[in-house]
């Protein structure tokens, strides 16, 4: 009878402990554009990490859902690389094109890269293509972003209460700018990632 117990307290106690930013249920990927999609380069030897944030950015020039959104990857990347600042890849993990197709940046683990101040070390960073300070973030894109966010989540194990963006590490920017922002100071991303994930 003694041991008995102790079987159900110790049962009790696993699930009373249980993690409640644990998801209720695994996200569905949404279609990831690999690399080669935009012909990338290979990228340079650099720091490794493990992601346990998500940090959203948005790339901060204009992009239209009609515009090439495979070219200005690719020219992140040969910019980014280039003698400017001499970066190992393109800087973030995924980047979400306007029309909300979602395609693979540099490696998940493999320190991201900022020119603000902030150390982007243990962020996953997700970069929504255009300028959102000064144009209206495209219902495919937010879709998108919702979606990337929820399969990140649950994918790399990441508790989806850490969303954040790039100007909540950095008091040198505005991104991810005004317009996307404000899903984020409303909580339609989180709830939307939310309901993704049972929770």
């Amino acid at each position: 009878m003694k041991y008995k117990f102790l079987f159900y307290f110790l049962v009790l106690l696993l699930f009373s402990c249980k993690d409640p930013g644990i998801a209720k249920r695994k996200a569905a990927q949404p279609e990831i554009n690999p690399r080669s999609s935009w012909n990338a380069v290979a990228p340079k030897a650099f720091a490794t990490h493990v992601p346990v944030r998500i940090t959203v950015h948005h790339e901060g020039t204009k992009l239209l859902a009609t515009d090439d959104a495979i070219r200005k990857i690719k020219g992140i990347q040969t910019w980014g690389m280039g003698p400017d600042r001499k970066w190992a890849d393109v800087p973030y993990h995924f980047f979400i094109a306007p029309d909300g197709k979602i395609y693979e940046g540099r490696d998940i683990n493999t320190v991201g890269e900022t020119n603000t101040e902030y150390n982007p070390a243990g962020h996953l960073l997700i970069c929504c293509l255009g300028n959102y300070e000064e144009y209206e973030v495209p219902e495919a894109q937010l879709q998108s972003l919702i979606r990337l966010i929820a399969w990140c989540s649950t994918t790399y194990k990441i508790p989806a209460e850490t969303l954040a963006t790039h100007r909540d590490f950095s008091k040198q920017t505005t991104c991810p700018g005004k317009n996307l922002y404000k899903y984020f100071e409303s909580g339609v991303i989180k709830e939307g990632v939310r309901k993704i994930l049972g929770k």
